[in-house]
């Protein structure tokens, strides 16, 4: 029999002890920063900003040595020399610049008020004349427009008169102006309806907001074949990004709000954005509408999304926003490791950034990548693999490792093809809209008003990506649509919208 078999009883208990102390820091250790990221996320900010802690850039860049021409030190030197100069001069001092006041747009509409003096002018001649400039406002107002038509009867006793145009809804009072602004206000300025119809009690007009509420679905009913037109022109791009946000329904039965999902879905080639209501957040939803879809589908890395694995005619690209954040939020907990991969991802944003600045387009941002970025991913990927068995699996630098390590194959699939964004940050963007008015309106009225809401959100937020004004948009389309032929449906996309000039005389 060994001499190990009779080890004392209170060295086995010093052994657990040991081991049980080791679990319980482990613990601790968690612990603590699960209560630093509720107290994070309660009161901390959103910004995710990075700025290195250390002064030691070799050893944050892994020993990757940037040159730095002559030309950008001498920027910078200029500029930390231009900040200590801001610094050093007093704040009351004659020398310190004023503020230069924004000119006004020429696009702006201008009234001339001519002040006279008050001294007698007939013995004086003109020699100039100084202009003071101020912007002011004059608030919306409610019209009505009326259709005059006058009846006419012919020799042979038979009467004539015009044809009333067709009107956003058949009978009904709103014109296509007005029922823009309710969409605008609603969807755009996340203003709720009983808000809305205080407005409008106070330029005139008393319109309850059952009212408001019952002229928007009448509205989406006539955008209806336009958003399955933008649908379909979505599909037909190669590369897209989607993500999902959640959005409350009310589900009247039940007395209590439902948790459903909008699944937005964003073509960078095309500027258009689809937004899908799913009244969950399975794998049916992007299922079902990619099931025809063929070409890059950029995402995070929910596993609704890894169902497209088995596709061959869908290649899935990662998101190096959604692996960022994880280190981001790690940096309390393991500042080295956290700042180490923060450095080298803030050398690919760079890269990026650069491509923006200089306007390249897809093969020579393609080349830039090839050059500057292939380089520092591959280090990362090193130095992911080499430090990976050192991190805990449950901590939040072990979970950061783990998800940009699953997902760094489909990151890099960003450097292979110029047309690729590195992330979804654009997606995101059209998003904003919709957290914004969860915190106004709450929740939407049930299953069809949250597809109506999908709607409205898919053409306002294509109006933002062409830059174009969402109420001339809408005011448009909604005049033209009970009109317009369903076979050019295409003429009224966002990518292909042009207003049409149409005169109307308004008799006062």
């Amino acid at each position: 029999m060994s001499a190990s078999s009779h080890r004392p009883d209170s060295e086995l208990s010093q052994e657990a002890l040991l081991e049980e102390n080791r679990r319980l820091k482990a613990s601790i250790a968690y612990l603590e920063e699960e209560i630093a990221e509720l107290k994070r996320l309660i009161y901390g900010s959103k910004r995710e900003r990075f700025v290195p802690t250390q002064k030691d850039d070799a050893q944050l860049s892994l020993e990757l040595e940037v040159e730095t021409t002559d030309e950008e030190q001498a920027v910078v030197k200029q500029t930390v020399s231009y900040q200590k100069a801001i610094k050093q001069t007093d704040r009351k001092s004659p020398e310190r610049r004023s503020p230069v006041r924004q000119s006004f747009p020429d696009h702006l509409p201008r009234i001339d008020v001519v002040l006279e003096p008050e001294e007698d002018l007939s013995a004086m001649r003109k020699i100039g004349e100084e202009i003071t400039e101020e912007l002011d406002l004059e608030p919306a107002r409610l019209f009505v427009r009326r259709y005059i038509r006058p009846r006419y009867v012919s020799a042979e006793e038979s009467f004539h008169i015009a044809e009333l145009p067709a009107r956003p809804i058949d009978k009904g009072i709103p014109g296509p102006g007005l029922l823009a602004q309710i969409i605008v206000d609603k969807f755009v300025y996340h203003l709720p309806f009983y808000r809305q119809a205080q407005r409008y009690e106070r330029l005139g007009m008393k319109i309850p907001s059952s009212t408001l509420n019952g002229w928007l679905p009448a509205a989406c009913n006539l955008l209806e074949p336009l958003y399955l037109a933008l649908k379909f022109e979505v599909l037909k791009s190669t590369y897209l990004q989607v993500d999902e946000t959640p959005i409350p329904v009310l589900d009247k039965q039940k007395s209590k709000t439902h948790q459903g999902y909008h699944w937005v879905y964003h073509s960078p080639e095309k500027k258009l954005v689809l937004f899908d209501y799913q009244k969950g957040r399975n794998r049916e939803g992007p299922k079902q509408l990619l099931k025809d879809y063929q070409g890059y589908l950029q995402t995070d890395g929910y596993q609704a999304y890894d169902q497209f694995e088995d596709r061959e005619d869908i290649v899935l690209v990662g998101c190096l926003a959604h692996a960022r954040r994880y280190f981001e939020h790690a940096k309390d907990s393991d500042t080295v490791r956290s700042e180490q991969a923060l450095l080298l991802i803030q050398q690919l944003y760079a890269v990026e950034r650069q491509a923006r600045e200089q306007n390249l387009n897809h093969e020579q941002r393609y080349q830039l990548r090839q050059e500057k970025s292939v380089p520092v991913m591959d280090d990362l990927g090193q130095w992911l693999v080499n430090e990976y068995p050192t991190v805990l699996p449950k901590s939040k630098i072990g979970k950061a490792f783990y998800y940009l390590i699953g997902r760094y194959n489909k990151i890099y699939l960003y450097l292979q093809d110029g047309r690729l964004e590195a992330d979804n940050n654009l997606i995101e963007n059209s998003i904003r809209p919709v957290a914004l008015g969860r915190k106004n309106y709450l929740f939407a009225g049930s299953h069809s008003g949250a597809g109506k809401a999908a709607m409205v959100y898919s053409l306002l937020g294509s109006c933002k990506l062409q830059d174009i004004n969402p109420y001339d948009y809408l005011q448009d389309v909604l005049e033209r649509l009970p009109e317009h032929p369903v076979n050019q449906l295409h003429e009224l996309l966002p990518t292909n919208w042009k207003p049409a000039k149409v005169n109307i005389r308004i008799e006062n």
